[in-house]
């Protein structure tokens, strides 16, 4: 099932500067996994070695943080939009 995927423009740039992908899957993290294997130089950026997602990059399931929900394991549907928001440090 087809899912909309938004990267902040620091990501899209590892993304063939695309902002907004089409990700596969039934899972969160079927879908983060679908667009780390199309796009390798993202992939580090998206989840940590064992595969789950950095507590720096939060991920909105239709505006919902999945945090509160069950991370990569959330289902997905047709039609949903995943917003990723990295954090930036500043000062």
């Amino acid at each position: 099932m087809a899912v909309t995927f938004s990267l902040p423009t620091v990501l899209a740039k590892l993304a063939d500067g695309q902002s907004n992908l089409e990700g596969t899957g039934s899972t969160l993290g079927d879908v983060v996994a679908d667009i780390a294997g199309r796009f390798p130089r993202l992939a580090p950026r998206l989840r940590d070695d064992r595969g789950g997602p950095y507590p720096f990059v939060t991920y909105y399931l239709n505006d919902e943080d999945i945090r509160f929900r069950d991370g990569f394991a959330t289902p997905v549907r047709e039609g949903d939009e995943v917003t990723v928001v990295a954090a930036i440090a500043g000062g």
